[in-house]
């Protein structure tokens, strides 16, 4: 199949890649000629594991190429994937959707022979209709069908969610779309993929109703592991013990600092307010959004009160700064909202992440970026661990505990264990666990 894919970013190259890995033809299409020319020069503007080594092998191959010329790579096309961003809409929080009609419009205009046009973008309800209408509007209906086909990519996780995802989620409406589609993933059908094929509208709502559902698990065990820090008991026991009915599964039952990230934050809101405008208003969605706004602001005042109820003057080291490991996305981190507030209480902050310090550097003003994690922590009056990352998991505690001025670690991420950093002298803070209780068990 000959596939063009329009918008380069996260969701375009992968899934674009992805796509020339299943032997398809790819062209990844983008108005931005530096990022083009990144690419054709073999470089990758995002961090993503495994992305750089599998766009070099297809290209290498022929299967994947990179240009700005969207008139020319539509023409050859046997579907149009529309993969450009849909950020929040300034005000109300519902999804901009003006990349998403700029592309369709274009791809409208250069349409010449039967073509399928795909929303890979994460777009409200009703937004495939629009498309189907700006396309009618330019070119005879019998040349096009509107497909939606919403991405479930994880950043970090990409490349494997892509080759073997749980399911494959396609809203079209005529035969004839459909076949493409069975044709562009047929090699997940030859490994047992589900393929659900849905209307356009559920299609767009099931990429919405997931994101929010596994935002509100994350909110809820967040609230839970609040309440055990109140009544002793152990967030993690608590997780796996409601994680193993298969009515809830364990994933996303991981308390910390909140969600963050290009998606859970966006989707919400946009969920939200698309059932406001349909009169149909998602009140349990309103209050996750709520308190994860507010549970960001509430792990800077635990920093705070570990310190002492007074950080002013006070270094404080940070380990991580994206809103998950294996990414340098930024966008909607915990540390956007940590950091600054813990500024303005008259902090000094150190801080250092594996991948995103180069994003983070221009967001975050008045921070002194280190070079590694050890470098970070001398002097420090208090490590804060926002972010996971795999090298922060085993950090030589009695090393950091001689490098920083007072051993106070929180630990928004539950990585390391109550008794063990209490038995290496450290004033211990965490998320959801008794750590009182396990002093007591010392003595």
């Amino acid at each position: 199949m000959q596939i063009t894919m329009v918008g380069s970013g996260y969701v375009g190259l992968v899934s674009g890649a992805c796509f020339s890995e299943f032997g398809h033809e790819v062209i990844c299409v983008d108005k931005d000629h530096a990022k083009i020319e990144m690419l054709n020069s073999g470089k990758i503007p995002i961090f993503e594991p495994g992305l750089d080594t599998l766009v070099r092998k297809n290209v290498e191959a022929g299967r994947l190429s990179f240009q700005t010329d969207l008139e020319s790579a539509v023409k050859s096309a046997d579907a149009v994937f529309i993969g450009v961003g849909t950020p929040s809409r300034r005000g109300d929080g519902q999804a901009d959707l003006t990349y998403v009609y700029a592309a369709a419009q274009e791809i409208a205009d250069a349409i010449e022979s039967y073509t399928v046009v795909v929303n890979k973008s994460t777009v409200p309800v009703g937004t495939g209709r629009e498309v189907y209408k700006i396309l009618s509007q330019s070119c005879d209906e019998d040349l096009f069908d509107v497909v939606s086909n919403p991405e479930f990519l994880r950043e970090g996780a990409a490349i494997e969610d892509f080759m073997r995802p749980d399911r494959v989620v396609v809203g079209a409406v005529t035969d004839r779309s459909k076949k493409v589609m069975e044709a562009i993933y047929r090699p997940l059908s030859l490994i047992q993929t589900p393929i659900l094929f849905t209307s356009i509208e559920s299609a767009e709502l099931i990429k919405y109703a997931g994101n929010a559902f596994l935002a509100t698990k994350i909110t809820f065990i967040n609230e839970m592991a609040d309440l055990c820090e109140k009544v002793g008991a152990d967030v993690h026991s608590v997780a796996v013990g409601i994680g193993l009915d298969g009515r809830i599964g364990r994933k996303f039952l991981h308390a910390g600092p909140g969600f963050g990230g290009s998606c859970f934050p966006k989707d919400t809101r946009a969920l939200y307010q698309t059932s406001i405008e349909a009169e149909a208003p998602t009140q349990l969605v309103g209050t996750v959004i709520e308190v994860n706004e507010n549970r960001k602001l509430k792990m800077a005042r635990k920093v705070v009160e570990a310190c002492g109820g007074d950080i002013a003057g006070k270094k404080i080291a940070v380990l991580g700064l994206t809103f998950k490991p294996n990414t340098d996305d930024m966008r909607e981190s915990p540390s956007l909202d940590i950091i600054p507030a813990l500024l303005n209480a008259g902090a000094l902050i150190d801080a250092y992440d594996p991948e995103g310090m180069k994003e983070a550097k221009p967001l975050l003003s008045g921070v002194n970026f280190r070079s590694n994690s050890y470098e970070t922590l001398e002097n420090a009056d208090a490590v804060v661990i926002i972010t996971e990352w795999n090298e922060f998991r085993a950090l030589d505690i009695s090393r950091i505990k001689k490098l920083m001025k007072t051993p106070i670690m929180v630990d928004l991420r539950n990585i390391y264990e109550p008794h063990e950093m209490l038995e290496h002298g450290f004033s211990y803070h965490c998320v959801g666990r008794n750590v009182t209780t396990e002093a007591e068990k010392q003595h």
